[in-house]
């Protein structure tokens, strides 16, 4: 917590994705049901996706979850939370607001990181809740927000939540994330893949407020829209523009795919085919890296460097390296400080409205 001896009247409070408590399997279970049982990841009626995820999905992925998170696992625990304390520690040191963790899924809850600031902080007026999704996706942005608003709202807590909204094209971001895959790119390289995490098409539709334009118009993602704002599409081609032009990356040697696709109607090009295809492009020598993510975690570290490297490299591949997630990044944790000082300041252009 703050260095500050006085009790603050805001704090901050990083919100991750989550992770089972442990690697056996009854807690995977669990952390599968809560985040499957969400009606903003798996979007049909109630009935019908209990008896999917309990009847089917879960009792058959569990065990191989568990499995595939037992191969990143460290002494500390789940790299993700590891990782998001680190940030919380790294961040802390730059602000004198109290900095406070929260996941959507599993431990801690976003009702316990009120809890625990209200205790520490008696006159605490507001608390800045900081997503750590730099894009707009009803399953991952929008289902944190609204799940934290609603632990807020449910006790009826004295300060009020201010929501930083999606920064994939903040300057301070960018340069972050320029930064963090430039030091990879010294090395002889035929091609940078950006993997971010995929979203069925529908879910691209359903969060465009004006019906008509996202996956509808040609060139809908080029095509100015206020549809843009929630648009995850759109924001991800966004965030790859900015940092090969400010990278200067030729176009011939970056793109695009989406990974972890669960189910039919997906966002393609698809990762895992896409690396199975590449070497049989001529691409030998591949960076790969993945925006969606600010923290390392399964997705990245068991299923892009572990079994994603496999797929490249018995398709012929000859090199192949995961640039790491952001983590505590100097200079990602100097943009969060900035938003956040921009925000003591009076400046709320990071505010969701």
């Amino acid at each position: 917590m703050s260095n500050n001896p006085q009790p603050a009247k805001r704090a901050i409070l990083l919100m991750n994705l989550g992770s089972p408590d442990s690697t056996e399997v009854k807690d995977v279970r669990r952390y599968l049901n809560q985040f499957l049982m969400d009606s903003r990841v798996i979007d049909i009626p109630l009935v019908p996706r209990a008896l999917l995820v309990r009847g089917i999905i879960v009792p058959f992925r569990a065990p191989k979850s568990a499995e595939a998170y037992r191969t990143i696992w460290t002494k500390e625990g789940s790299p993700l939370v590891v990782l998001t304390k680190q940030l919380q520690q790294a961040l802390q040191q730059q602000l004198e607001e109290p900095v406070a963790i929260a996941m959507r899924y599993g431990n801690p809850s976003p009702k316990k990181a009120y809890d625990e600031l209200l205790q520490q902080n008696p006159g605490l007026d507001e608390v800045v809740l900081v997503p750590l999704y730099p894009h707009y996706a009803m399953s991952s942005y929008e289902t944190a927000v609204e799940y934290a608003r609603l632990q807020h709202a449910g006790k009826g807590y004295p300060f009020k939540l201010t929501v930083i909204k999606p920064f994939y094209n903040e300057t301070q971001y960018i340069n972050a994330l320029s930064e963090n895959i430039a030091s990879h790119l010294t090395d002889d390289y035929d091609h940078l893949l950006f993997s971010y995490h995929g979203i069925p098409e529908r879910h691209v539709r359903k969060t465009d407020p004006t019906g008509c334009h996202c996956l509808k118009a040609g060139n809908c993602c080029d095509t100015a829209s206020v549809a843009h704002a929630t648009c995850y599409r759109h924001q991800v081609f966004a965030t790859t523009k900015l940092v090969a032009e400010k990278l200067n990356i030729p176009k011939e040697k970056y793109s695009i795919s989406f990974q972890s696709r669960l189910g039919k109607g997906w966002l393609q090009p698809f990762t895992d085919v896409r690396l199975e295809e590449m070497p049989k492009e001529g691409i030998k020598k591949l960076l790969v890296v993945c925006p969606a993510f600010v923290s390392d975690c399964l997705e990245t570290l068991e299923e892009i460097e572990e079994r994603g490297k496999e797929s490249f490299m018995n398709a012929g591949g000859e090199s192949y390296h995961m640039i790491p997630c952001l983590n505590t990044h100097p200079l990602w944790v100097a943009a969060l400080a900035g938003w956040i000082g921009a925000l003591r300041a009076g400046n709320h252009e990071m505010v969701l409205k």
